[in-house]
């Protein structure tokens, strides 16, 4: 009888927290609705984490997930609110990170008659997620929340969302005894599959017989955790360059790294004198990479006779832009076969021109850093992005989390931060490169690591965006060192309109905003650093810290990354 009782005391509200703790969900972004659910999830081990703004909310659920490898979970209300989960999500997806979102629907007997905030959230949505569904009955709420987790994780993964009206979260269990479910589907990759073992064999027999093969590496190797096989490739004799998505998933200071290639090659670049050996390459194995523009500097970099090799999850995504031999699989389990079907191989001639390729990537990583080098240890007054991204890099440990806004921020970051230990976590909005991004992205990653320390590089724009989340940061004990680029312009579109038309638009440019004094408002700390000489100090501080804090550093707006389109352009010198 006592048991029927409290059967019948639960509500749609505890069934979804319960089915949220059976995926093992223990965070979730919100901001307090639906309410009912919020009021149950601290039964269930549910905390809330309460963003300010529902945009920046989606975010920080994307860097959760791509940091702690678990299904991010965000919630928002109906109309307005949900219209603002779109562009987190929409990153997301792109990115194929499983994100799933509950978003409050109107009551069901308001459907379709001009409710308050009511909206077609299934249009909303069907752009920017994987799967959409509203849950029309209590009894359904745990078929819905389990099949949100598998569109999810299953495959490429990515955001799912599901809508719930607030009166299935109030209505009461029947209390009639149901079969109890057992399934925890919040980790991902969760049905992991290999690609096919005969086209695996005919891989490694291509690679094997390579004169100048090259693994260039995506952001899939993160998603599937596949840094040991990937390590494991490269000691076999093959040179691996990664994409500003796949940085961190190979050690940088191996002799047989290139680092990130793609559209920022040109003078000063890490990787900038090795663009030819990208291009000279007769054999390139793709590994959780999409080939999009920037990875490709718009389709010019890689070469067009060379013969592709293609490991990822999506076979859509294989032969998109470059055919290729399809390995459609997951990246870990493709790479530990394609490893195991090498070592069958005969890599004589890998092991012959090992030598010679290690001592082209030595003296190519050399000649790039002269320049780099030069910028990194300037003095100059206002600072050089170069010298502050060396000095951040000066403090990292292989526990750090590096993480950079969109825009230039990506670019100083992917080019001056060197990666000492495959997994070493890097999180750029890489997915559609949305501006405001970075200091979510932090705040997110310090909440599924709360050990580590999280930096973040963020221009004086990209910050514009989120101030509101210093609060957050404050009342939700994240603390995250953010390091602003102050140079009061939005650096990449003035940059990028001199370089194609010598001029440039009327509202590239900012007013003086000083974002220490805003940190110092919210309760954390704020420290603004205009020479060189006093940057070293004020990040070993922020580190020590236990609050945001944020360094504004007013650097110089002439300074613009090595984008490999802007090479010999007069109108930057200005």
């Amino acid at each position: 009888m006592l048991d029927v009782q409290r059967r019948s005391n639960r509500t749609g509200a505890h069934i979804l927290a319960g089915a949220l703790q059976r995926h093992g969900v223990t965070r979730v972004f919100g901001q307090s609705i639906p309410s009912a659910f919020f009021l149950a999830a601290p039964d269930y081990g549910i905390t809330q984490v309460g963003y300010r703004t529902e945009n920046a909310g989606a975010a920080m659920a994307d860097a959760y997930a791509r940091v702690s490898g678990q299904v991010a979970v965000v919630t928002a209300q109906n109309g307005p609110a949900a219209t603002l989960l779109v562009p987190g999500l929409a990153e997301a997806l792109k990115a194929s990170i499983p994100v799933v979102a509950i978003v409050q629907d109107v009551h069901r007997q308001f459907t379709d008659k001009n409710a308050f905030q009511e909206l077609d959230h299934l249009a909303l949505f069907d752009g920017a997620a994987k799967w959409v569904r509203r849950v029309s009955e209590i009894s359904r709420i745990e078929d819905y929340v389990d099949m949100a987790f598998t569109v999810a994780t299953t495959g490429r993964a990515g955001p799912a969302v599901l809508l719930v009206p607030l009166d299935v979260l109030d209505e009461l269990d029947d209390g009639a005894l149901k079969t109890a479910r057992q399934a925890s589907l919040g980790h991902y990759p969760l049905d992991p599959v290999a690609p096919d073992p005969a086209r695996v064999s005919e891989a490694a027999a291509l690679l094997a017989s390579a004169r100048h093969p090259l693994v260039i590496a995506g952001g899939g190797v993160h998603s599937a955790r596949g840094y040991e096989a990937l390590s494991a490739l490269q000691a076999l004799g093959f040179p691996v360059a990664t994409t500003v998505m796949g940085k961190g998933a190979i050690d940088e200071t191996n002799p047989l790294s290139l680092g990130v290639v793609g559209y920022f090659m040109g003078p000063g670049a890490r990787a900038g004198q090795l663009a030819p050996m990208v291009q000279d390459a007769d054999v390139i194995l793709l590994v959780g990479n999409r080939t999009n523009q920037n990875g490709t500097d718009s389709w010019q970099l890689y070469p067009k006779d060379a013969r592709y090799i293609q490991i990822d999850i999506d076979g859509t995504e294989v032969g998109r832009n470059y055919e290729a031999l399809r390995l459609v699989g997951d990246a870990r389990l493709g790479l530990e076969a394609l490893v195991a079907a090498l070592k069958l191989q005969d890599l004589s001639v890998r092991e012959a021109q090992r030598p010679a390729t290690e001592t082209r990537i030595r003296d190519g990583l050399k000649d790039g850093a002269k320049l780099r080098e030069t910028k990194a240890g300037s003095d100059a007054t206002p600072l050089r992005p170069e010298r502050i991204v060396a000095e951040i890099d000066r403090l990292l440990t292989p526990d750090s989390i590096v993480v950079a806004d969109a825009s230039y921020s990506s670019i100083w970051v992917a080019d001056g931060v060197t990666i000492r230990s495959g997994g070493q976590r890097v999180i750029t909005p890489r997915g559609l490169a949305g501006l405001g991004w970075g200091l979510p992205f932090a705040l997110g990653a310090k909440a599924a690591r709360p050990q580590s320390p999280v930096i973040c590089l963020t221009g004086d724009g990209g910050f514009a965006h989120v101030w509101a989340e210093i609060e957050t940061s404050r009342r939700m004990n994240l603390p995250v060192v953010v390091v602003v680029l102050n140079n009061q312009i939005l650096g990449y579109q003035k940059h990028a309109e001199l370089s194609l038309f010598g001029a440039y638009t009327d509202v590239v440019h900012f007013q003086p905003v000083d974002h220490a004094a805003i940190a110092q408002a919210c309760g954390v700390n704020g420290m603004r650093v205009e020479r060189a000489d006093q940057l070293a100090a004020a990040l070993e501080t922020a580190l020590r810290s236990n609050v945001l804090t944020v360094i504004d550093v007013v650097t110089d707006e002439r300074a613009y990354p090595p984008v490999t389109s802007f090479t010999g352009k007069q109108a930057l010198d200005y």
